[in-house]
């Protein structure tokens, strides 16, 4: 009876502690994993979290680029960390919802080795060319590509990048024929499209507007259903005879499995918090980015959703990720 007794003391002791270890976390700083190059659209909303998210928990929240494998070599290492809310990693459209279906293989199962703490943003994806190519607009420019098969190209941030995706999926309802050309990360890609040795890429307002505006580049066109207020005179690819076609670069953290409710439900609303402050919805207004609050039962069920989507989009366009 009394070593029964002692084990129970012991148990409760045990939960006790552990229930004040996650009320008083954080006591230490929180890594955020970016899983691409310095410079694209996801380190940009990451970092403005985490500034926000620093100022609120009173520990670090620091950005960490971890790029490589279409996400896969960061996502790895995320899920076989510590499940104590200390290594997170923003996920987005390709590493939740298109590489378990484009690529052969993966190291883990995103939809149980990870589980959703909340959804920070959908941005809207462009269309650009760079200033030498000789398209005015998307109907010259797709006409272009089609006089010339195989001869355009674009780059993107890597094979499973959201600007991957998205260029993938337009080739796929127009039957042109462009080459892709993969960089390790947005910021590289961009040097080269600047520097006139690529044609065209797909990628998020934050990386993208700064060149619109300076003539760099020239968008064609927007890939959310509707317009964007930065760029209104540029159309949609659905109002321009390609019904349907929608696609949006979209980020949220995500934790190892395991990571007690308690620390998911403490970060959920603080991001929550976060994306409500002025510092970030100011910021997130500058590039066109929608906030998106919500549970992390609704970031999981949005997973869900994108990942039927994206699903028919990889099969239909026999969309593979080396």
């Amino acid at each position: 009876m009394k070593r029964r007794q002692l084990l129970v003391a012991v148990l409760l002791a045990a939960c006790a502690t552990l229930a004040a270890a996650q009320s008083a976390y954080p006591t230490k700083p929180i890594r955020l994993v970016v899983p691409f190059a310095p410079g694209g659209t996801s380190e940009i909303i990451a970092r403005a979290v985490a500034q926000q998210l620093t100022s609120q928990l009173g520990q670090s929240v620091y950005v960490e680029n971890k790029a490589g494998g279409a996400g896969t070599i960061a996502m790895t290492e995320v899920a076989q960390s510590a499940p104590d809310g200390y290594t997170l990693i923003v996920g987005h459209v390709g590493t939740l919802a298109v590489n378990p279906y484009a690529m052969a293989t993966q190291p883990y199962d995103v939809n149980k080795d990870f589980v959703p703490v909340a959804l920070l943003a959908r941005v809207p994806n462009l269309f650009v060319v760079a200033a030498p190519v000789p398209a005015k607009d998307f109907k010259e420019f797709v006409a272009l590509a089609k006089k010339e098969p195989g001869k355009l190209n674009y780059g993107s941030a890597g094979n499973g990048s959201a600007g991957h995706l998205a260029f993938e999926y337009l080739r796929y309802v127009t039957g042109i024929d462009i080459v892709h050309v993969p960089y390790k990360g947005t910021g590289p890609m961009l040097q080269d499209l600047l520097g006139g040795r690529l044609d065209a890429t797909s990628a998020g307002t934050p990386a993208l507007l700064p060149h619109i505006k300076s003539g760099k580049l020239r968008a064609i066109a927007v890939g959310t259903p509707q317009r964007i207020p930065a760029l209104p005179d540029i159309p949609t690819v659905a109002e321009l005879g390609y019904k349907d076609f929608e696609t949006s670069q979209w980020y949220g953290i995500i934790a190892p499995k395991g990571t007690p409710r308690e620390i998911v439900a403490k970060l959920n609303t603080e991001i929550n918090k976060a994306l409500a402050t002025s510092a970030v919805t100011q910021r997130f207004a500058d590039d066109n980015a929608i906030a998106g609050v919500g549970s992390p039962e609704a970031f999981g069920a949005y997973i869900a959703k994108e990942q039927t989507r994206w699903k028919e989009v990889v099969e239909k366009g026999k969309i593979r990720i080396e």
